[in-house]
């Protein structure tokens, strides 16, 4: 059993910061790629960021030069730095990871509770 518990939603202003962790626990043999997504009220979720386990990035273009993804893989942790802070931002964070429980399992798409963020004054 493996699982992905985010923290640090909440309320902030247009032009602040925010920075998400989300830890992953449990039967883990390995992690590659973790990332970041979001789901705005009558929107689809959406890729936000991602990192590789060689630390490898990419980002939506709506966030680019304003988000940070990193991970500290002794932690099995991913973290979301955003600053710059948008009304548009404002969405339910979700974490994600690839994760194999053994050498010989397959890659489970693991998925995390989400967390609510709000950007608004």
């Amino acid at each position: 059993q493996v699982q992905l518990v985010e923290s640090g939603g909440g309320l902030v202003q247009p032009g602040g910061s925010l920075r998400l962790s989300c830890a992953a626990s449990g039967s883990i043999f390995s992690i590659n790629a973790m990332g970041w997504y979001r789901q705005a009220p009558g929107k689809e979720r959406e890729k936000v960021a991602a990192i590789t386990s060689g630390g490898s990035t990419n980002y939506a273009d709506s966030v680019k030069g304003r988000f940070t993804i990193s991970r500290d893989n002794a932690k099995n942790t991913v973290y979301l730095q955003m600053n710059s802070l948008k009304p548009e931002d404002t969405a339910v964070y979700y974490c994600n990871a690839l994760i194999q429980t053994n050498w010989a399992s397959p890659v489970y798409n693991c998925w995390g509770q989400g967390t609510q963020v709000t950007v608004s004054s």
